[in-house]
């Protein structure tokens, strides 16, 4: 039997477990678990794995908990600019959308990147145009505002700071939200969403929408969706690096995905954690970080809802 299974995270960071109280963290882990089973029940009624990992992206988008959609950061002019991307293992199909403003599910625009264009990446007033023609809404600005995330902004505004999100240290909380999948023909997908970071400047972008960096998907090796400090996932090319080792090493998933964020990724400076799942159903979620919102749930039995290590 052909092993069905999902994973899904919310971010990795400095997540002190004596600096969150029990209410919020209760919030936190239903959030993920609301998220983790609406995915898993695409996956049971025999859907595939791209429709399974959009769907629980679009909940953790709808949540203001989580750097992505509704709970989206500030930006340096107080605007809110999104990135996602979405790819599937059988075809190496793949979508993506950057410095896109107004749309209340970015992953969703992503998929219809890959499904309804001949284009893999579009980014800003084009991105825009193309959701426009393809009848999506915009949400009043209001949409995505969020106490906490203001007061964030208001600390740095006007400064050269730039913030990743919600944490202790200000550099050290990295806001995105991701899903992988094993579907039961043992088709793979991955997609991943963010917010990116505080007080932004210069049009940036993070790993999040670039296929490779932060997501990426091959039936042949892994899908996997990062969460990190993006400067770094880009430059080590995180997400096909797993791919690599498992492909030209012949490496574990678990083996090749805790190389690249345990020792790769800490060599060039990065921190942060992703998520993997194989086309068996396997599933890894190696973080270095104190903590990482992730959830995962298989066929076989296996369930987990953490925030900690």
């Amino acid at each position: 039997m052909q092993t069905i299974s999902i994973a899904i995270h919310g971010g990795a960071g400095t997540l002190v477990k004596g600096m969150m109280t029990p209410e919020l963290e209760t919030q936190y882990k239903a959030a993920l678990q609301k998220a983790l089973d609406a995915g898993y029940a695409l996956l049971a009624e025999g859907k595939s794995a791209v429709e399974a990992v959009e769907k629980a992206v679009i909940l953790l988008e709808d949540s203001h908990l989580f750097n992505a959609g509704k709970g989206s950061v500030f930006t340096a002019v107080g605007t809110h600019e999104m990135d996602a991307a979405i790819m599937e293992g059988k075809t190496l199909n793949a979508g993506a959308v950057s410095l896109i403003t107004g749309i209340k599910n970015p992953v969703s625009l992503a998929r219809d990147v890959m499904d309804k264009s001949e284009h893999v990446f579009m980014a800003g007033e084009g991105a825009m145009h193309f959701a426009k023609i393809h009848g999506y809404a915009l949400e009043d600005p209001s949409y995505f505002y969020d106490e906490l995330r203001h007061s964030q902004w208001q600390e740095i505004k006007d400064t050269d700071s730039f913030q990743l999100d919600h944490s202790v240290k200000k550099d050290s909380k990295f806001g995105t939200v991701g899903a992988v999948a094993c579907d039961k023909d043992g088709n793979i997908a991955a997609a991943t969403s963010t917010g990116g970071m505080t007080n932004k400047r210069f049009g940036r972008v993070g790993d999040s929408p670039m296929i490779g960096a932060g997501n990426y998907a091959n039936n042949e090796t892994c899908a996997v969706s990062c969460t990190g400090s993006g400067e770094y996932f880009i430059r080590g090319v995180v997400a096909y690096d797993v791919s690599s080792l498992m492909e030209h090493k012949e490496y574990s998933l678990e083996k090749a995905a805790d190389i690249v964020i345990n020792e790769r990724i800490l060599k060039l400076g990065g921190d942060g954690g992703l998520i993997a799942v194989d086309a068996k159903g396997n599933i890894a979620m190696p973080f270095n970080t104190e903590g990482m919102y992730r959830a995962c749930k298989s066929s076989n039995g296996t369930e987990e809802v953490s925030i900690y290590k």
